[in-house]
């Protein structure tokens, strides 16, 4: 038997080999590919150490770097507002406090200039232009953002209206006039949504619902609600949920002709969008649903509609 390796003692394979000339040589053999084994897994084990401590210096190696480059965008930062409020250079200043009437002064005026005093006028001149340039720097970027915050558009654009499929329904574990869906509107996870819909308005698997997906997440009851879903109301008691074009498929957009405009990220709360924007969504006298008369559109699929109302208010 070949013993190069050195993984087994010759001497005690001999020793196998009488003890059991039939079965010593399998014997040595079993014990040579364990060997092989347990140093396969040594290196295997070595090898994974390595690894993890290569993790842990690359996990290191990030955090600094990350660290490093807030520090330098906090520079710049400062940079940037230090040569935004920093005062104007008194290049201009000293101009207007030589007096221009001292050449063509009589003696008497010009012996008697050095009397008054002009270095502390001068002096406060120059202190009320840097306050004043120094304030007019500050003032520029408030005046800036004044147009934008003073008439903000406020226009159905703005809202996520996207398709969605409902994939379950159940009754809110603590109030009994709430229902909990979970709908799928195209992304990895479905969102979480507590209606109350009322009257005769029963979700049901499988249905294809328009949502608001970029509403504030908020707790209704205890339960974590995502999205809004839309319906047509007639009154209190006649509820339908708006339905999108046939074809449709969970994270469709629902766009406006006349409003071509990005949605916001999140609206807020404080700018009541869908509130200033609530009384113009309606559902017209063939079921359409619209927007200032731009009616709800999945491009390529069709329009929104309510299933049986007209002449009623979305909500």
């Amino acid at each position: 038997m070949d013993n190069s390796n050195g993984l087994f003692n010759p001497s005690l394979a001999a020793a196998l080999k009488k003890f059991d000339p039939e079965d010593g040589e399998q014997i040595v053999e079993y014990f040579e590919t364990q060997a092989l084994l347990l140093r396969e897994k040594a290196l295997l084990q070595a090898s994974l150490r390595d690894q993890k401590k290569l993790l842990v210096e690359n996990g290191k190696l990030k955090k600094d770097i990350e660290q490093l480059r807030h520090q330098l965008q906090d520079k710049q930062r400062r940079r940037t507002v230090r040569a935004l409020f920093s005062p104007p250079p008194p290049t201009g200043s000293p101009a207007p406090t030589t007096p221009v009437s001292q050449p063509s002064s009589p003696a008497g005026a010009t012996a008697a200039a050095p009397a008054e005093p002009p270095s502390p006028s001068s002096h406060d001149q120059r202190e009320r232009r840097s306050r004043r340039g120094r304030g007019e720097r500050r003032a520029r970027p408030i005046s800036d953002h004044l147009p934008l915050g003073a008439e903000p558009r406020v226009d159905v654009s703005r809202l996520d209206l996207r398709v969605g499929r409902i994939v379950s329904v159940r009754r809110h574990p603590l109030v009994t006039t709430l229902s909990v869906q979970e709908v799928d509107v195209g992304e990895k996870v479905p969102r979480m949504v507590v209606s109350k819909l009322g009257g005769t308005t029963r979700p049901e698997e499988g249905d294809l619902a328009v949502l608001l997906c970029n509403v504030k997440a908020c707790k209704q009851r205890g339960v974590v609600s995502q999205a809004r879903l839309l319906c047509c109301s007639a009154s209190d008691d006649v509820i339908e949920l708006l339905v999108p074009p046939t074809g449709s498929h969970p994270g469709d957009r629902v766009t406006f002709l006349n409003y071509p405009g990005d949605p916001d990220r999140e609206l807020q709360s404080k700018d009541r969008v869908w509130e200033l924007l609530q009384p113009d969504l309606q559902v017209d006298c063939r079921g359409v649903a619209n927007y200032k008369g731009c009616r709800f559109e999945v491009k390529g699929k069709g329009l929104c509609r309510a299933p049986s109302l007209t002449n009623c208010l979305i909500r």
